[in-house]
């Protein structure tokens, strides 16, 4: 079960703009990350311009204030399906968006089963509600 935080620059898109991001995203992490169905966690929040500063890691990218950075936490997905879902989540965004992969910027932060609960003060996975 990711979590997904998505930051953008505010005023840049339409609500409708959001939602399509945020829905490619999450059908991303259903293709590359096997998230089930139902299993969606994602939190948009838009920053005022200046926000956001995101260089290049001396990499010659041109970034914009379209920028989308991606912060997804999330638990036992191997080196391969990350690479994956970089790629596949670029391209998507690319091809339903016209996001330029260089301003696509992602983070993959692990944690355990210990680290959620979904409600009730309970942690459902090692309370043995959730597989």
């Amino acid at each position: 079960m990711p979590l997904v935080h998505i930051h953008l620059v505010e005023n840049r898109r339409s609500q409708a703009q959001l939602r399509q991001i945020a829905d490619v995203v999450q059908a991303v992490m259903r293709e590359s990350f096997a998230a089930p169905a139902r299993d969606r966690y994602q939190v948009i929040t838009e920053h005022k311009p200046g926000q956001i500063i995101a260089e290049d890691t001396g990499l010659g990218f041109e970034r914009t204030d379209d920028i989308v950075l991606v912060e997804i936490v999330q638990q036992g997905r191997t080196e391969e399906q990350k690479r994956a879902m970089y790629q596949a989540l670029a391209e998507a965004l690319a091809v339903e968006t016209g996001l330029a992969s260089t301003d696509l910027i992602i983070s993959v932060v692990a944690n355990t089963r210990a680290d959620w609960s979904f409600g009730r003060g309970s942690a459902q996975f090692l309370d043995g509600q959730l597989e």
